[in-house]
């Protein structure tokens, strides 16, 4: 059996876990693939792939030309960049790994201090012999507002209750009665953008919510206020918000998600002095990264032995 491991940007995915008791030829791939072509060529031969959450797509053009493909694993329960469909129909079994949501959480919190404190500039100013250059803003008595209030969004919301913040939400099935259930109030989608100080998505990507956030939603936000997305790139009309930042319409973005992942080394967000930018590290954690990758040899070895796991269907 060969086993391809992808994209392990860290290097730490041979140390989080047995591979040896799978007794196979195990290969780590730690850089990104270039396109669809890289990846055919790159995995030709392999009778398995771990896939790194929606890092490498695998839509059906993919997999068709991976004949000797048997096993997808992807870490996390679910994988939009996978054509679950396409592989069941060429014989290729998809499972997936256990998940927990608390490190995105953790950093939509760490985006929204850094942002609110300027952190990165202070920071930065410290480190070459300066002092205090820039006045922050607090959170207290502010008004948060949460697109999509699910696990991640919920969780999000009980800080900012403990930070002393007025929270709101909207998402397209949020009903009051289910927004109050989390002490959050239910607004519409035009009082969330108008109120919030600080908003931020945790809606799952799909044909209702790409683009959701667009011209319109940021026009319509105070110009004092934050923009923050742990959850996926396309839901925010990218071109929109670097217009809205560079003229400063928003006071700032804090971002871990884009339309192209890794973010391309000449894009226009990179260089805004209003945009906090992290590289999709909402879920990187020793702790969920151990999870994802034991997973994946109990994925593997079940699978050898005739009896799949944690099947994606």
């Amino acid at each position: 059996m060969r086993i391809a491991v992808l994209d392990d940007y860290q290097q730490v995915a041979s140390g989080l876990a047995d591979w040896a008791s799978l007794d196979a030829d195990t290969v780590v791939f730690h850089e990104p693939f270039a396109g669809r072509g890289e990846v055919v060529s790159a995995l030709a031969g392999f009778d398995v792939v771990v896939a790194m959450r929606e890092r490498t797509p695998f839509p059906r053009e993919v997999l068709e030309q991976l004949p000797d493909l048997r096993l997808l694993v992807s870490t996390g329960p679910v994988n939009a960049a996978i054509d679950v469909a396409a592989a069941r129909e060429l014989g290729i079994t998809v499972c997936g790994t256990g998940y927990f949501p608390q490190p995105t959480v953790e950093l939509t919190w760490a985006l929204i201090l850094a942002a609110a404190r300027d952190l990165p500039r202070e920071a930065v100013s410290m480190g070459s012999g300066g002092w205090q250059v820039s006045i922050g803003t607090g959170l207290h008595g502010r008004t948060l507002g949460i697109l999509g209030l699910g696990r991640i969004g919920s969780a999000v919301a009980r800080v900012g209750q403990a930070f002393g913040m007025t929270v709101v939400a909207w998402s397209q099935n949020l009903t009051p009665a289910k927004a109050a259930e989390h002490g959050v109030r239910a607004v519409t989608k035009e009082q969330l953008f108008a109120d919030s100080d600080v908003l931020t998505i945790h809606l799952v990507l799909g044909a209702r919510t790409r683009g959701l956030v667009g011209e319109a939603e940021l026009g319509a936000m105070k110009s004092s206020a934050l923009l923050v997305n742990t959850s996926r790139g396309p839901i925010v009309d990218e071109a929109a918000l670097v217009r809205a930042l560079h003229e400063g319409r928003i006071r700032g973005a804090a971002l871990d998600v884009y339309d192209t992942e890794p973010l391309p080394a000449d894009h226009p967000l990179r260089s805004l002095p209003n945009a906090l930018l992290t590289g999709h590290i909402g879920y990187v954690t020793r702790e969920l990264y151990e999870l994802f990758y034991r997973d994946a040899v109990e994925d593997i070895a079940a699978f050898r032995a005739g009896s799949p796991v944690r099947v994606i269907s």
